[in-house]
Parts: C-alpha cells; sequence; structure tokens
C-alpha cells in the first residue's frame, strides 16, 4: 500500500514541462525608441536649474574642493619623492 502511495505521488508529480504561459510579442524597434524618447523628455521636464547664486555657490564648492585635494596630493608627491631618496640614496654620483 505504500508503495502504491510513492508511485502515486512519484507520477502526479511530474506531468512533464510546465508550459510557460503566453506572451504578448516584444514591441518593435521603432516604439522601443518612441517609448525611451518619451521617458527621456519626460525626465528632462524635472529637471530644476539652480538659480544663479545656487549656481556661484555649488562652483566656489568644487573649486575649494580641488584646491583641498590638489595640495593633499602635492603633500603627499613630496612626502613619497623624499622617502624614496632616502631609501635609495639621494647622492648619486655618475661619474665615478
Amino acid at each position: 500500500m505504500s508503495e502504491a502511495l510513492v508511485t502515486d505521488t512519484a507520477a502526479s508529480s511530474s506531468k512533464g514541462p510546465a508550459k510557460k504561459a503566453s506572451k504578448p510579442g516584444k514591441p518593435g524597434i521603432f516604439s522601443r525608441i518612441a517609448t525611451f524618447l518619451r521617458q527621456v523628455i519626460g525626465e528632462l521636464k524635472k529637471v530644476v536649474t539652480p538659480t544663479r547664486k545656487e549656481l556661484i555657490n555649488m562652483t566656489a564648492v568644487v573649486l575649494v574642493f580641488v584646491v583641498i585635494v590638489m595640495g593633499i596630493v602635492t603633500v603627499l608627491d613630496l612626502g613619497f619623492g623624499r622617502a624614496v631618496l632616502w631609501v635609495f640614496g639621494g647622492n648619486i654620483n655618475i661619474e665615478q
């Protein structure tokens, strides 16, 4: 009796591959391009142009940040350069 139950369960669980639901075809290339362009235009409508004061403020922040990063890179470059000269000897006489 238990064999019939196992066989019956195994038979009922394997009825072959499941059929995929029929999905509509992919839209054509021109339809997808038109949808893309509509979405781009919709996103561009959301863009807010900054005021003159905001633009000057953001530009100043960027310039200050760039100057700070330049200073950090300069200090690191000089430090690594001196360290390399210290490790490998900076006073090498080529005319020996």
